[in-house]
């Protein structure tokens, strides 16, 4: 098996891979920015913290919203047509918040709305690249592309090693062990994970040196650069269906068992989080230690991304539904201690054996979810887990915040372990069924190309 390095380097050295890989992570970084910024800023203008969640609030819910509406766009129209237009009318919003043209909370809901789903787009793109890119899909193609031949519009290459899909049934899961789609999600997972403790601490830092719009001003010239840096990928981009298929698959595939049951697995983390952060804060903050908080969060960060960077090195044979499940009952087991323990070392040791579990979920749920729905609505898909997440997110935050004030810190973690468990037999579910998990087979397609 290669190590974490070479093997990173092997998928990044696939054409055309890294151009907009790169640009893409930049842009996560400026997303990472922007909520936090947006506290820092309302909060120096208007010396309240409840004014400025109110806005980060609307920020949350708009992004949350319009994230799969853009998402529907892009399926449609390409992302180099429908991103530039977005990465426009988010400089606009940005900049109606920092001159302060219009009330906070309606600049900071524009600001959302028209915030670039920037880690949905790189995903969508790898799915394109690993597993039948652009030039594989177009009307009557016969090519063949790292050992694999693909025949007709509606054929799908076949992974090294693996077989072939007969004639007329439906496109397997390509989740082998040869196939290198996991580790570009794992790598994927690893760039937002690092976007999320390096972003918010950036703006923080510039927040509390008396320069709030800084922050926010960074934050959209990075959004801004790393997005207009993958529109101007047009090779890589994914292509654009006809509409009658899209209007046909798209709609049986995101309403099907399978997507909804990682909709589900992704709403149920969102709590997981939610509960979570709100936890170890109580519990910092109960035990009359505040900064104990920052240092039982990194044990848990530092953890996850060593987890998803070994994880993306491996190759792993069997089902990813059992994995996905053995991932979310680990996950269960670590939480599990969180309602009792009391000294700060164990609950740390505790929350850094929960941040092992978490990327492997991340990545399985993007794997299983590029394998549940067409490519006519990818887009679209990652896009919704990305919304149900952060709603998931931002609803345990109120009820944890109950929670707690009733039983304390315990009784908050008791909602993350509750949210877990969902999560366990969510995946209990697919595993049981992986016939679910196999991609819609969209026929009579014709695509167009990103092209001018």
């Amino acid at each position: 098996m290669p190590s974490a390095p070479a093997n990173y380097r092997i998928l990044l050295r696939t054409p055309g891979a890294a151009a907009f890989f790169l640009p893409a992570a930049v842009g996560r970084l400026g997303i990472a920015m922007t909520g936090i910024g947006l506290v820092w800023l309302v909060h120096a203008r208007t010396g309240s913290y409840a004014a400025a969640g109110v806005v980060t609030g609307g920020f949350a819910v708009a992004d949350a919203v319009m994230g799969p509406q853009l998402g529907r766009l892009v399926d449609r129209y390409g992302q180099t047509r429908v991103l530039p237009c977005a990465l426009v009318a988010h400089a606009a919003a940005a900049a109606l918040l920092l001159t302060a043209a219009a009330p906070d909370l309606v600049a900071g809901v524009l600001v959302g709305a028209t915030l670039p789903q920037l880690g949905a787009l790189s995903a969508a793109r790898w799915s394109a690249l690993l597993s039948g890119g652009p030039s594989d899909t177009r009307s009557g193609a016969s090519t063949t592309r790292s050992g694999a031949s693909t025949t007709g519009p509606d054929a799908s290459p076949t992974p090294p090693g693996a077989s072939p899909t007969p004639s007329g049934g439906a496109s397997t899961l390509r989740t082998s062990a040869s196939t290198p789609l996991p580790a570009a999600f794992a790598l994927e997972a690893l760039a937002n994970g690092v976007a999320y403790l390096a972003g918010p601490a950036l703006v923080s830092v510039l927040g509390a040196a008396g320069r709030p719009s800084a922050g926010v001003l960074l934050a959209a010239s990075l959004v801004i650069g790393g997005g207009l840096g993958l529109a101007g990928r047009r090779r890589t981009a994914p292509p654009v269906t006809a509409r009658a298929t899209r209007s046909r698959a798209g709609r049986d595939a995101l309403l099907g068992p399978a997507f909804l049951r990682q909709a589900g697995l992704g709403l149920a983390l969102g709590v997981f989080f939610g509960a979570t952060q709100v936890s170890v804060t109580a519990y910092a903050v109960g035990r009359g230690t505040p900064d104990a908080a920052a240092p039982l969060y990194l044990a848990s960060n530092c953890t996850s991304l060593l987890a998803g960077w070994a994880y993306g090195a491996g190759r792993h044979g069997g089902s990813p539904h059992r994995r996905q499940a053995a991932a979310a009952a680990c996950l269960t087991l670590a939480c599990l201690p969180l309602t009792f323990l009391h000294s700060p070392l164990a609950v740390g040791a505790a929350l850094a054996l929960t941040g092992l579990a978490v990327p492997v979920l991340l990545v399985l749920a993007s794997v299983l979810t590029e394998a549940s729905v067409p490519r006519v609505v990818l887009t679209q898909a990652f896009t919704w887990g990305n919304s149900v997440s952060a709603a998931g997110s931002a609803a345990a935050a109120a009820l944890a915040g109950r929670v707690v004030d009733a039983g304390g810190a315990h009784a908050g973690f008791a909602v993350a372990v509750g949210a877990a468990a969902v999560m366990t037999v969510l995946a209990l579910g697919g595993a049981v069924r992986p016939r679910e998990h196999q991609r819609p087979r969209v026929t009579n397609a014709t695509t167009a190309r990103n092209e001018p």
